[in-house]
């Protein structure tokens, strides 16, 4: 077998379409909370986590200790066959942690983009219609219909021909597009092209992942709610990248005060096992008939387990708070690093909880990201030994996603990587 980077990168190429992009040319060979070793036996520092799906890190001994537990009495049943009461205790447990009030109900399946999709189904039968208003640089995921709602062109559209219809997109408010605009081009779009009795949803992030770590102003979600009450249009929370203790709330929507009708969760909510779910009030997910939801692995036996470990351990380990107290480390560390002539030009740091990203910026003194470059920041850290990723929709952000259990120690040592390449590109 082969034992090295380079020779699994040769069988990749030769095995493997190049559709499914990697971020690094490292292969990993074992794991532990905020570190990674790869088949050589370095170690890196992980701020990737995963892609967000790692919040309570790799192997935490509760998750691997109900999962092995769990692996002892069956894996997979397939719920719609011969269900099980870990799927019905974690839908209870979620169900209470609901970011809205009166009656909920979740129902799970494996990845966001069915989260995602699922939600908008639910939607549809609830209200009888078809439209769905998703925002510019919105990620929801890679299946047809969440691909459609995905706010990017490049990688996510351009070779697949027509995608589903009746998804329309509005501007995402940022350095250049305020509240007023976004509500402005709604107002447009329910005169142009579908009225609001057509429209069976609005979705959107929280806080933008692909996006660039945009987060949702309270003041258009307020708007929104309230536009969706009026036209009788579901809101749905697409919290699959800020839930379970990310943004330092259990999910991104409670920061703003705001209750959605709809929640798709995933990532971090299965510790590393497959699994995401939709939240919703319990009427709206009772509108679907029997058969109309499901999937043969939805909700899989073994991913419910160590999402039952993945919530005790938020609550026993107080995660919400240290997302908090990580998100202050990590801003007041990257606010040194700005207007120093020595380093890249950044931006300020941004957002919620330990959910934080920063721009590389053209020149000191500018405002304007330095279009693709973050990809080139990533690939020099990983060669010093720390898995970053880059997001954005130019490109030119820098997004940090470290396991909430991580050290301080470890933490630092992240961050002195990423110091030392600003330097050494700048």
């Amino acid at each position: 077998m082969s034992t090295t980077n380079q020779d699994l990168l040769t069988r990749r190429a030769n095995a493997v379409p190049r559709g499914v992009a990697t971020a690094t040319p490292v292969f990993a060979d074992r794991a532990e909370n905020a570190e990674l070793w790869d088949v050589e036996g370095r170690r890196y520092v992980d701020f990737a986590g995963g892609i967000a799906v790692l919040n309570v890190g790799h192997r935490h001994p509760k998750v691997m200790a109900a999962v092995k537990a769990q692996l002892e009495r069956f894996t997979h049943t397939a719920f719609q066959v011969s269900a099980y009461e870990s799927y019905i205790e974690l839908a209870e447990k979620l169900n209470a942690l609901a970011p809205f009030s009166g009656p909920a109900k979740t129902i799970f399946f494996s990845t966001g983009g069915e989260a995602t999709e699922n939600a908008v189904k639910i939607a549809r039968a609830a209200t009888g219609r078809n439209g769905v208003i998703a925002f510019c640089g919105g990620f929801h995921g890679r299946t047809l219909l969440a691909s459609a709602m995905t706010g990017k062109v490049l990688p996510y559209k351009a070779p697949f021909g027509t995608l589903p219809g009746q998804v329309y997109h509005l501007p995402f408010p940022d350095a250049d597009v305020t509240v007023e605009d976004s509500l402005k081009m709604l107002n447009f779009l329910f005169a142009s092209d579908i009225g609001p009795e057509q429209v069976a949803a609005i979705i959107i992030e929280p806080v933008q992942g692909e996006g660039g770590f945009r987060t949702a102003p309270t003041e258009l979600l307020k708007q929104l709610r309230a536009i969706c009450d009026q036209h009788g249009i579901k809101l749905i929370a697409d919290e699959v990248q800020t839930g379970f203790a990310r943004t330092g709330k259990m999910f991104g929507i409670e920061h703003s005060g705001v209750e959605p009708d709809l929640v798709s969760v995933a990532k971090s909510l299965g510790g590393g096992m497959p699994l995401s779910g939709v939240i919703g009030r319990a009427d709206l997910m009772d509108s679907v008939p029997p058969g109309g939801l499901g999937g043969t692995y939805a909700g899989a036996p073994l991913a419910c387990a160590a999402a039952l470990a993945v919530l005790d351990v938020i609550e026993e380990e107080k995660l919400i708070d240290r997302a908090n107290s990580m998100g202050e480390r990590l801003k007041t560390r990257i606010s040194t690093w700005q207007n120093r002539k020595d380093l890249l030009p950044i931006s300020a740091p941004r957002g919620l909880g330990a959910m934080i990203a920063f721009d590389i910026l053209d020149a000191h003194g500018s405002t304007e990201q330095r279009a693709g470059f973050a990809s080139t920041v990533c690939a020099k850290a990983c060669e010093k030994g720390l898995i970053l990723l880059s997001c954005g929709v130019k490109g030119a952000t820098i997004r940090i996603l470290t396991p909430l259990t991580a050290s301080d120690a470890i933490v630092d040592e992240g961050l002195d990587i990423i110091e030392q390449v600003l330097a050494e590109l700048a």
